[in-house]
């Protein structure tokens, strides 16, 4: 009986092709030039707060995240240019857990007590896991979305959102259909990955009506599972995470905005995940490669082998780092290693 597995070999070696293909035309178009400001606030004391490979594909490429002596910003510099982005971003889809979903509508019990909305827009939707999970609670909600990639297409096909739109809110064109439209606006985890926070920051709030909602979060620069796991901590993901906010500047654009700040909770929105993750992806990165098309040469069997063994010897360190993450998760959320934070501001009606 033959196997199912050489009829992939030929799909796999035409993405190699096209890979090693761009690869050829050499990887410094990837990167915009160096800033020697702070995208923030425009500070020019700037220190190299760490260096890093592509944790999360293992695709060639180096990358250095830099942090603002003046107002803290963290920002990943050089950044990607487009053709960057594309090219570290392919091949990559959402999966959503259990735990996800609990979280999901943790946010929206957040908002219960605050208002009850007719319209909701969800910023970097994805496949609209957030509006699904949102829905239970908020039946008679209209929920829309937004995300750079087509993925909010799918969401809109399997009912999850009523409207779809692919781009950031900063996409020209875009923000003026959804311009003082929506009672909520949610920004979940995308500032983070939005190559403009500030200005993206401002369309979420342009696109509220007056006494609507904004509901963020984001990952917490000060974390100090950041300084303890470093380029392994899961909000350093590079190449991917193009920026960290400190609340603190936060603060200063909503007011700045137009806004009342309600609450900043810095406890709820903890994600157990660090050490797991961490160890992941560090051990990943210790194993002998997979194969990818992104790589020159595929592996021989007996690399896949060892690889496929070893991963299967680790697991007790993976299972021990989930462990301690959902252990710690209480101490954790009531100390400075909380790695998010929510806030949720109203947009104060023009005088």
């Amino acid at each position: 009986m033959s196997s199912s597995v050489p009829s992939a070999w030929p799909a796999i070696d035409l993405r190699r092709a096209k890979y090693l293909a761009e690869l050829a035309q050499g990887t410094e178009r990837f990167h915009a030039p160096r800033r020697e400001s702070c995208p923030w606030c425009g500070g020019q004391r700037l220190r190299v707060r760490l260096t890093a490979p592509d944790v999360i594909q293992g695709k060639p490429g180096t990358f250095t995240v830099e942090e603002c002596e003046d107002c803290a910003h963290v920002f990943q510099n050089p950044g990607l240019t487009p053709e960057g982005m594309a090219f570290y971003h392919r091949d990559r889809d959402g999966y959503e857990s259990p735990s996800s979903r609990r979280r999901n509508r943790e946010r929206v019990r957040a908002m219960l007590h605050l208002v009850e909305p007719e319209s909701w827009l969800d910023v970097g939707t994805g496949d609209g896991d957030f509006p699904a999970a949102a829905q239970e609670l908020l039946p008679y909600t209209s929920f829309d979305g937004t995300d750079p990639t087509p993925r909010v297409l799918r969401a809109r096909a399997t009912e999850r959102v009523e409207d779809a739109y692919v781009g950031h809110l900063t996409t020209p064109g875009l923000l003026g259909r959804l311009r003082s439209r929506y009672d909520v606006v949610s920004v979940f985890h995308q500032l983070e990955r939005a190559p403009s926070p500030r200005e993206e920051l401002k369309a979420a709030i342009a696109a509220l009506r007056p006494g609507g909602h904004l509901v963020l979060e984001l990952a917490n620069p000060h974390s100090a599972f950041a300084a303890l796991l470093g380029k392994w901590w899961p909000a350093h993901a590079q190449p991917r995470q193009l920026h960290l906010l400190p609340p603190a500047n936060v603060h200063k654009a909503l007011e700045d905005g137009n806004c009342t700040i309600l609450s900043t909770d810095e406890a709820a929105p903890h994600i157990p995940a660090d050490l797991a993750t961490a160890a992941t992806r560090a051990l990943s990165q210790a194993l002998p490669s997979p194969d990818t098309p992104w790589r020159a040469t595929p592996p021989t069997v007996l690399q896949l082998t060892a690889r496929a063994a070893l991963t299967a010897a680790t697991a007790p360190v993976r299972l021990t780092a989930t462990a301690l993450d959902h252990t710690l998760a209480p101490l954790a959320r009531r100390t400075g290693f909380s790695n998010a934070y929510r806030v949720i501001a109203r947009k104060n009606p023009l005088p």
